[in-house]
Formats: C-alpha cells, sequence, structure tokens
C-alpha cells in the first residue's frame, strides 16, 4: 500500500458487521495495479450521517450491506436502474457531490447461477425478504425460474417480496423441500447467528444444490452440512468477489484481469 497522502481516493464499507474480506480485496488490487485509493471497513453508528460523510469528505464510493441495503436509498440522489429494479443498493459512487446507488449483488446471483448451470425448472425455497433477498429474486425471475418459494418469518416483507415476483410465501420451512435452497438471512454469518444451520438437514438432503449468500465464514454450517451431503455448493464467497469486482470497476474505471480478481479473492481470506 502507498503512502497515505493528498490525494489519495477513499473508499469505505457500511456493515452492521464489517469484515476485513472487502478491505483485503480492494487494497490488494490497488496495490497491484498501483493505484491510489485506500479501502477501510465501518460499522455506522448513523448510516444518515455515514452517508453524509460520503458526500461531504468526499470519499469516492461505499460498499453497503445488511442491514443497510434499502436505508440508504433515501439519503442518495440518483438510482442506477440495477438498484432502481429492486430498490436495494449495495453500492453507492460519488462524482463531485452527487451519490448514485447501483445493486451489484444482482449481477452476482446472476453469474453464478449460470456459471453453476443450474436448471431454471428446479423448485426453489429462498430464505430471507431483506435487500439482498430482493437481488436474488429478481435473478431467479430473470433467469426464468418460476416454481419460487420465500421463507420468511415477517409476513409483511415475506408476501410483498413474493408478489413483487409473482412467487409464493411462507413463513417457515415447515418441513418443505426443493430443489435449490437458498439462505439470504444472517443465519450462519459470523456473530451472534454462526452456528445457526439455516436449512436442516431433511430439506439439505432433498435439495439438488445448496447456495448460501453469507460471506463470513464462507463455510457457513449450511455449506458444511451440504458438503457432508455430496450436494453441489454455491458459497458467499463467489458471490462477494463478483460483487467487489463490479464495485471495484466503478470506483476506479480499471476491470481487473479473472486472474488477479482470484489473486485478490484468494489473499482477502488467507
Amino acid at each position: 500500500m502507498p503512502i497515505l497522502n493528498k490525494d489519495m481516493s477513499l473508499c469505505i464499507s457500511l456493515a452492521a458487521r464489517p469484515s476485513n474480506i472487502g478491505t483485503r480485496f480492494h487494497n490488494y488490487l490497488y496495490d497491484l495495479l498501483g493505484l491510489n485509493f485506500v479501502y477501510k471497513a465501518f460499522a455506522p453508528a448513523d448510516v444518515t450521517l455515514a452517508v453524509a460523510g460520503i458526500r461531504g469528505l468526499p470519499i469516492r464510493g461505499a460498499a453497503v450491506s445488511m442491514p443497510y441495503k434499502e436505508a440508504v436509498i433515501p439519503l442518495v440522489d440518483v438510482m442506477d436502474p440495477s438498484a432502481k429494479a429492486i430498490d436495494s443498493v449495495n453500492t453507492i459512487v460519488n462524482n463531485d457531490g452527487v451519490l448514485t446507488a447501483y445493486n451489484t449483488d444482482y449481477i452476482a446471483i446472476a453469474r453464478l447461477l449460470k456459471d453453476h448451470e443450474v436448471p431454471a425448472g428446479h423448485t426453489v425455497l429462498l430464505r430471507g425478504a431483506g435487500g439482498m433477498a430482493k437481488a436474488v429474486a429478481a435473478a431467479l425471475r430473470d433467469a426464468g425460474f418460476t416454481a419460487v418459494t420465500i421463507v420468511a418469518r415477517n409476513e409483511t416483507t415475506g408476501r410483498a417480496l413474493a408478489d413483487l415476483y409473482g412467487f409464493g410465501w411462507q413463513d417457515d420451512v415447515n418441513g418443505s423441500t426443493a430443489d435449490l435452497i437458498i439462505n439470504v438471512t444472517p443465519l450462519g454469518m459470523a456473530g451472534a447467528d454462526q452456528t445457526v444451520q439455516s436449512f436442516d438437514d431433511a430439506t439439505i438432503a432433498a435439495a439438488q444444490v445448496v447456495f448460501d449468500v453469507v460471506a463470513l465464514p464462507s463455510e457457513t454450517p449450511l455449506i458444511a452440512a451440504a458438503r457432508a451431503a455430496g450436494k453441489p455448493v454455491i458459497t458467499g464467497a463467489e458471490v462477494i468477489a463478483i460483487q467487489a469486482e463490479e464495485q471495484f470497476v466503478l470506483y476506479t474505471g480499471v476491470r481487473p484481469t479473472p486472474g488477479q480478481v482470484r489473486e485478490a479473492s484468494e489473499f482477502s481470506r488467507r
């Protein structure tokens, strides 16, 4: 990393449970490509003041994680179509005081469904109804999935998400099974929920593909149980690498090579 200087561009992340994954990913690429940037993660005490700080300092860009993906919407100036279409934000870019919101989560989910060749005819249980769940649901719909059930304890948000994309809703798994099961909740995430398995063993056994968007740890209880059961998995590590690459391009205007992205992703978890 170069010595800090007055011309250095600062990028940040805003998350309730920040990790060093994004920090290491971005700073590795800044150093590798000789860019005068630095990246720092924050857990904001007040997200409204944090976004005001992006505009006022100025900070070049910010990644936005749970639970702020929807809370920042009234705080920005422009909603890019990627964010506006699903009313969820995971990236803010500051252009001379004008804050534009994007969503690169959708790009990551869509690419992974395609790369892993998940059949659109699969039935799906999608657990969660927050901002990231919107990105996943939109990617599923656009990839041709129709037999999708949203699993969310909050009936208001769960039904709203289901109705938005023409999917079903139920308040819990309740013994249901599907070909593709996806966790988009904090269950399994580092912190208070780290030991919680978001789907039970019977549901995992009946699945063809198991997908957990939790990035830290990437080997969540769900992913560990799925591997033990011999199921193909898609991990949060894959999600975060793709969405971080797209954020990197938005911040810097530079597209790293696939090899450089792999290096940065491996370094971020080392």
